[in-house]
């Protein structure tokens, strides 16, 4: 029987927790240890202390924004969250609620705000009333955008609107639900309005990878490829792979994983025959990269 519940307008996707799948992305997530079991604890304190305690002694509104650059892994650290919470906390009936921020925009005015409060306070008020409920909010600026930056000429009234929605409704749900948990992602933490952040529990900052990690996740990505194209998996044991490890750090996890997979498309050779791959061939990908980032930096 599959966990996945067909999703009504706004939700990318519903997942009843917990999921094999999720634990798995959980545990291969490479980052700091400490950043993990932060998490978990702010996230467990929410189910656990948020509804024996008046919001008057703690202000808890039941969120978590993580921020950081694209690619450090933030929506899986924050599906993972979810699961490892329901897991932790052994209760049947946890829901995880995918929220998609692009289905709600309209250019239709006012019609952004309506399905913002709709989403708060039918679909997600609705699954929080059946059990204990988290919901991932991804690209949060996209619905809680900075109003202070915004120009009444550029913008549309309803951008506006639709911030003042959702802030009123994050401040709803939070008085009559105490089993919701938002998880906010945002690769833009200037484009999000202060008072959504605020009402953020935790803010957490997901950094790029360190060496360590960085030489954990192109082992891993390699040795995974080794297992199909057997030879590649020695790459990490040759004698110049510390120094190519060296050379990615100030690169994100998932441009390290694409570093590998354009190494395997820089000759014909090793497109035709993937198990001819070299160091070399890693090491030209990786400079690529890293001039391609530079130039966006321009």
């Amino acid at each position: 029987m599959s966990n996945h519940s067909e999703a009504p307008k706004g939700i990318h996707r519903i997942v009843k927790l917990p999921e094999k799948d999720l634990a798995d992305l959980w545990k291969s997530i490479i980052i700091d240890d400490e950043i993990k079991s932060r998490l978990v604890a702010q996230a467990i304190v929410n189910f656990t202390v948020r509804p024996k305690v008046k919001r008057t002694v703690l202000p808890l509104h039941g969120a978590i924004l993580l921020v950081g650059p694209p690619g450090t892994g933030k929506t899986s650290l924050a599906r993972g969250l979810a699961n490892e919470v329901a897991t932790l906390m052994s209760k049947a009936g946890f829901t995880l609620l995918e929220v998609d921020p692009h289905a709600l925009g309209s250019a239709m005015m006012g019609k952004t705000q309506k399905a913002v409060s709709e989403l708060f306070s039918q679909t997600i008020a609705e699954a929080a009333a059946r059990g204990p409920t988290i919901v991932l909010l991804d690209e949060v600026e996209t619905l809680a955008v900075d109003r202070s930056k915004l120009s009444m000429d550029a913008n549309p009234v309803d951008v506006m609107r639709a911030t003042d929605a959702v802030l009123v409704q994050l401040d709803s749900l939070a008085e009559q639900f105490s089993n919701i948990l938002f998880i906010a992602t945002s690769n833009f933490p200037q484009a999000v309005d202060a008072a959504f952040t605020s009402r953020c529990d935790l803010v957490l900052e997901v950094p790029l990878p360190n060496l360590d990690a960085c030489g954990q996740i192109l082992t891993e990505c390699l040795t995974e490829l080794g297992e199909i194209f057997k030879g590649i998996e020695k790459l990490p044991r040759e004698s110049g792979f510390k120094h190519l490890v060296s050379d990615t750090v100030g690169l994100d996890g998932r441009t390290i994983r694409k570093v590998v997979a354009n190494a395997l498309a820089s000759r014909k050779e090793v497109a035709v025959a993937p198990a001819k791959l070299t160091l070399a061939d890693v090491q030209s990908a990786i400079a690529l990269a890293k001039a391609t980032r530079q130039k966006g930096k321009q």
